[in-house]
């Protein structure tokens, strides 16, 4: 005879043991299935090792979905105050490093302790090492078949995750399995990622890794307004992880290297009142000293600024506040912190997350179609679609 549950839960990252504390708590006999040998393992390399847990100013309009009011309901519903007055319950230490962003003080594991011990207290099992095989729906619901034997459960919960960090076990198992049920799955692709650039541009930048500084860049009639990092590959940093859930190959990037300045009128001034200084000379003002260097060289911009006619401060005003460059592409889900696209929600229900077709069949987190931008986001759809379906699973 097989093992019976309430509640399977496949996966056990971020919304996976939240559906299963709240489950659990509710009185279900509650299992949590994982490939891995370690639970919440994207939740332990998150925000560098310190987990940015949840953003205090998250709406329903810092998500990316083509379906964008399905997200509203379970966000609504569990706000990031409801998941900060849990943390804060566990005595977690956490600090604000930037408006809304909010992170373990020490280490991401703090969070995972959390979920778990909440799992634990809820009564919900979480078995490690086991790979489901194969899913059947049953007149009583389920049977799954995995590598340790075969389970049956009244409802099934899909917390698989997307395809980003294939290192960390990512795999497009929850899309196989909303194909078997019927449900049409989006196109997928890696967001929150950074860029690869053309041979030429890389050669310019890449003596520069690992500087950088505040930009705005625009794709697509988005923009943001973040730091941008050099890399030995590309740019990166939170403005280029931002803006790369919006860009789609071939489209070029426009970006502001001095946001908020008049670049133009400060360069005329100073050709005015101050001829003999040098673009090198107000660029290593506002910018990493390494940088407006390469940045000359790259334009040939040389002699003092008395010596520039009008046309050419326009040419370089422009330079520097709508460079456009077109990334050879991205770096892909290798390094990408979330998958973009996924299970059409369309097909789910916004208060449950179960299937319209199947209701005892539940999809929740990175395996449906609602992508987070930078800063918390994503975890706090973690958590609001885990307790969704956590509810009513």
């Amino acid at each position: 005879m097989a093992i019976h549950y309430d509640v399977i839960i496949i996966g056990a990252g971020a919304a996976g043991l939240m559906c299963a504390a709240t489950a659990g708590y509710r009185g279900r006999r509650v299992l949590v299935l994982d490939h891995a040998n370690k639970a919440g393992k994207k939740i332990l390399m998150s925000g560098g090792g310190r987990c940015n847990f949840t953003n205090l100013n998250s709406t329903p309009a810092n998500f990316l979905s083509d379906n964008p009011h399905f997200c509203i309901s379970a966000l609504k519903r569990y706000t990031p105050h409801h998941f900060l007055e849990l943390v804060e319950r566990h005595g977690l230490d956490y600090e604000e490093k930037a408006p809304g962003q909010l992170f373990c003080s020490h280490s991401s594991k703090d969070i995972l302790d959390i979920l778990i011990t909440e799992c634990d207290w809820a009564g919900a099992e979480i078995r490690l090492n086991t790979a489901v095989q194969q899913v059947a729906e049953t007149t009583q619901g389920f049977a799954v078949t995995t590598s340790t034997g075969t389970l049956t459960c009244e409802s099934l919960v899909v917390a698989s995750g997307g395809l980003s960090i294939p290192t960390l076990g990512a795999s497009g198992f929850g899309y196989e399995l909303a194909r078997q049920f019927g449900l049409s799955v989006l196109p997928t692709r890696a967001g929150l990622v950074p860029f690869t650039l053309h041979p030429e541009l890389k050669a310019h930048l890449a003596p520069l890794s690992g500087i950088s500084c505040p930009v705005e860049v625009s794709c697509n009639q988005i923009s943001f307004r973040e730091p941008m990092l050099v890399t030995h590959r590309g740019l990166s940093g939170p403005a280029m992880l931002q803006i790369s859930s919006f860009w789609q190959p071939g489209d070029e990037l426009a970006i502001n290297l001095l946001p908020g300045q008049d670049v133009r009128t400060t360069l005329a001034d100073l050709r005015n009142h101050k001829p003999q200084s040098t673009l090198a000379q107000y660029l290593g003002l506002h910018l990493p000293k390494r940088f407006a260097q390469a940045l000359n060289e790259m334009n040939g911009w040389q002699g003092p600024l008395q010596a520039c006619r009008n046309q050419e401060l326009d040419t370089i005003s422009t330079a520097l506040t709508d460079w456009h460059i077109k990334p050879a592409g991205t770096e892909g889900y290798r390094t990408a912190e979330v998958t973009l696209g996924g299970v059409d929600t369309r097909q789910l229900s916004s208060k449950t997350m179960a299937a319209l077709d199947h209701p005892s069949l539940f999809f929740i987190g990175e395996v449906v179609d609602v992508t987070g931008h930078l800063g918390g986001h994503n975890f706090q759809w973690a958590w609001a679609s885990g307790v969704a379906a956590g509810q009513a699973a």
